[in-house]
């Protein structure tokens, strides 16, 4: 759940017909500043190994009427995810780039900050950028612009007249500079003020983001906002920004034991800034004892018991035929295998993107069929076939079980896959049968 550093930055070209001449900049200011996050694949159609070759012969293949594009990431930790993006005429030609690194905790270290800055400060010289920033991304997200663009977008709106956020590293555009004020801009309480030949400020906030959530580091961040603000009150401003630090702190996993193997896989689907949260409302979590038992089995009451277990068997492997690309463990039949069962239809809202007669005629019963040849594989289970699908039992020690009734009822919606998930039934089955 490591948190990233989010860059955005879009930026003026001057001659967007000579893509070679116009990167030139760019692209030496990325290799002097990447360290130990710099990119080995670049991607248009298919991933390349990292060259400037590469790159220029992406960016012709990716052109379009107004617009070209390449991606750059790494292969190996630290984790990259970047793309530059060329807009082209007949709209404003600009440079925009998005760089995600991760992890956050990789610029806790002041060499990596000031190559980091310098890098910036090349783009920002030679691509005069109305706005740009580079801060922690959980940070971002709770301050509602978490997508690239986001500042751009709402400034450009307003016509660059206010800071509405400042973050750790900050470049404001000559417009931006000359409505707060250039006197008041360069005068901010801030670890470094500098102002570009271009007539924009290279403002850093802290010496570095790693540790942006600290208090010394929120109260640093409010005094440079309300001085760039001075319509904005300083306790306000500092009670929101600890409130956000407060949303942040890591919270200790403590899942019901029987859940732990999936709960712990919900948080990281969640946006970095909601899973200490998630955490929290999960490590509550109790789901409802399993029901879906009988204290003695119900006679079976079909004709012939071989065919009906073939056709649970068909059932079964329906469901494995539908899902086992995303879902290789199926073919093993394995407590773990109805894990990941479990968070794959948490994860895609099967019940609730799907239509009710799919899942209640096809989805539910191969869900079940699976479930109890999981009982019957992996604990010595014991079908009991009833002409009611809902009836039919696994009898495993001194109780039967009811596999395709939990089935139906795990099928209901989202909420219900982990109300009667698949992995907490099968532990109770377990502990019975011991």
């Amino acid at each position: 759940m490591d948190d990233n550093l989010l860059l955005s930055f879009e930026g003026a070209l001057a001659h967007q017909a000579d893509f070679e001449r116009e990167l030139e900049p760019f692209l030496q200011a990325l290799e002097a500043g990447a360290g130990e996050w710099m990119p080995d694949i670049v991607k248009g159609k298919r991933p390349q190994s990292y060259s400037r070759a590469a790159i220029w012969r992406i960016l012709k293949e990716e052109r379009g009427e107004r617009s070209t594009s390449v991606g750059l990431y790494r292969k190996k930790w630290p984790m990259l995810d970047m793309s530059l993006r060329l807009r082209l005429p007949p709209l404003p030609s600009s440079l925009q780039i998005w760089l995600d690194v991760q992890p956050l905790s990789l610029f806790s270290k002041t060499e990596e900050c000031w190559r980091f800055i310098e890098m910036v400060r090349a783009w920002a010289i030679h691509y005069p950028a109305p706005y740009a920033s580079a801060h922690s991304m959980a940070d971002r997200e709770l301050a509602g612009f978490p997508h690239f663009g986001r500042e751009a977008e709402v400034s450009r709106r307003d016509g660059f007249d206010k800071v509405y956020e400042v973050c750790w590293l900050n470049v404001f555009g000559s417009k931006l500079v000359e409505s707060v004020g250039r006197e008041r801009m360069l005068s901010t309480p801030a670890r470094l003020v500098e102002e570009l030949p271009n007539g924009s400020v290279l403002l850093i906030l802290w010496p570095t983001p790693a540790d942006f959530a600290s208090d010394d580091a929120r109260v640093a961040q409010a005094r440079a906002h309300v001085h760039l603000r001075p319509d904005l009150d300083f306790d306000t401003v500092l009670r929101r920004l600890r409130a956000r630090s407060a949303a942040l702190v890591p919270v200790e996993p403590h899942f019901h034991p029987d859940l732990a193997p999936l709960l712990s896989r919900l948080p990281d689907t969640f946006a970095i800034s909601e899973r200490q949260q998630k955490i929290a409302e999960l490590n509550v979590f109790r789901p409802p004892e399993p029901e879906e038992w009988l204290p003695a089995a119900l006679p079976s009451d079909v004709e012939s018991q071989e065919r009906v277990l073939s056709s649970y068997g068909e059932l079964s492997e329906g469901l494995v035929a539908a899902l086992h690309i995303h879902l290789p463990s199926l073919m093993d039949a394995t407590p773990e295998s109805l894990t990941d069962l479990d968070f794959h239809l948490w994860r895609e809202n099967f019940p609730e993107r799907y239509t009710r007669e799919l899942i209640d005629a096809h989805t539910a019963p191969a869900v079940g069929a699976y479930l109890g040849g999981i009982l019957v594989r992996r604990l010595g289970g014991e079908w009991v076939p009833r002409k009611k699908l809902e009836e039919s039992q696994v009898r495993v020690g001194e109780r039967v079980w009811l596999p395709f009734l939990r089935a139906r009822r795990y099928m209901q919606s989202r909420q219900s896959l982990l109300d009667y998930s698949l992995t907490q039934f099968f532990h109770e089955v377990e502990r019975f049968r011991s």
